[in-house]
């Protein structure tokens, strides 16, 4: 009889299980450091586009400044009226888009700087125009809510305390650009649209420009031409119940927070992206819906700044803007635990309104 092999597998099968399984183990431990590389790369190439800077500090003084710091407060009525109504202020935004010129609406995109803070403070400052048009409050069409302004005052004059030349690097918090949006007291501060002022073209969006006045401060012509076009209130969202109150009468709110969404850019059949990761970022909620209505789901919808592209997947509804994503009320509640959201009043402040939800 010839010896045993140990390596036959007819005389020592359990040898080569193993070393099956010992294989099976090696391409699982492979996948999995593979998918860990990618969603470590996908973090690391976004890492410029992010720039919300948290200053808990500002937060608290730009507060006590308001006569109605929260929403609780100054949008009392807003809250007492919600209906629970599927809301997409949006749509606002993709009629006046059209009128004024002729493309669709769609997420913006801030590129490889740290200015989402004044990119989520412009597109709300304009779907919440877009609202006001809609509604008969403006008599045209708002064109597109220019960023420059935004992020420059709110790193310099309407930073708590103000500082004149800030060479700390990219980034801002939601507190400063609401005070520069909201108007300072010294007759600067407000909304700036992308179109020319005098030598200085804002008609199309520049990060040497967004860095250059991110550290020096707004020129102060521009900063007091700023000042003819400003938010009427702000007001610190603090809960969902408020947000979801606010969204339904179509007040836009800017969400700042460490919460990030890196886990995949894939939205699922209902239009979500799960929470996964940090990002130090400001993005925009501009819709609600219900789990009680048509979309199934409690959810708000988050519109990005890193253009159209960047996410992919189902759409609910089919008029979502590309670049935005649902986001579940938990995932929402986190982000407001931040503490430095603030809801945009319209032209009249809070009031209660009823917003045209046709496609």
């Amino acid at each position: 009889m010839p010896p045993s092999d140990p390596n036959d597998p007819q005389q020592n099968p359990l040898h080569w299980k193993w070393l099956v399984a010992g294989v099976m183990i090696s391409l699982l431990g492979w996948g999995v450091n593979r998918a860990l590389e990618d969603l470590s790369s996908r973090v690391r190439s976004q890492a410029k586009n992010f720039g919300y800077t948290p200053d808990p500090d500002g937060v608290k003084q730009f507060l006590g400044e308001l006569e109605h710091p929260t929403f609780r407060e100054a949008g009392e009525e807003v809250i007492q009226k919600a209906r629970g109504v599927d809301t997409f202020p949006y749509r606002a935004a993709i009629k006046a888009h059209m009128a004024v010129y002729k493309t669709p609406f769609t997420a913006w995109n801030q590129g490889n700087a740290g200015t989402c803070v004044s990119f989520g403070w412009a597109m709300g400052s304009y779907i919440g125009q877009c609202v006001d048009w809609t509604q008969g409050k403006l008599a045209q069409p708002p064109p597109e809510v220019a960023s420059e302004p935004i992020y420059g005052g709110s790193r310099t004059a309407a930073r708590l305390p103000p500082i004149t030349i800030n060479s700390g690097g990219d980034g801002s918090y939601g507190a400063a650009a609401a005070r520069w949006v909201s108007g300072l007291k010294n007759g600067q501060g407000g909304i700036l649209y992308r179109q020319k002022y005098g030598s200085t073209d804002l008609s199309i969006y520049s990060i040497p420009l967004s860095r250059d006045w991110g550290r020096n401060g707004v020129p102060i012509e521009l900063a007091k031409e700023a000042n003819k076009h400003k938010a009427q209130q702000v007001a610190l969202i603090e809960t969902w119940e408020g947000l979801c109150a606010a969204l339904e009468s179509g007040y836009c709110v800017p969400i700042c927070s460490n919460v990030g969404f890196a886990a995949t850019n894939v939205r699922d059949a209902d239009g979500f992206l799960p929470r996964g990761g940090s990002w130090g970022h400001c993005m925009l909620a501009c819709s609600v819906r219900y789990s009680h209505n048509e979309g199934k789901r409690d959810g708000v919808l988050i519109l990005n700044s890193w253009g159209p592209n960047w996410v992919k997947g189902p759409r609910w509804p089919a008029d979502q803007p590309e670049g935005s994503f649902w986001a579940s009320r938990n995932d929402i509640k986190a982000m407001l635990a931040q503490g430095d959201s603030f809801v945009i009043a319209g032209v009249s402040g809070f009031e209660p309104r009823d917003i045209d939800n046709g496609a």
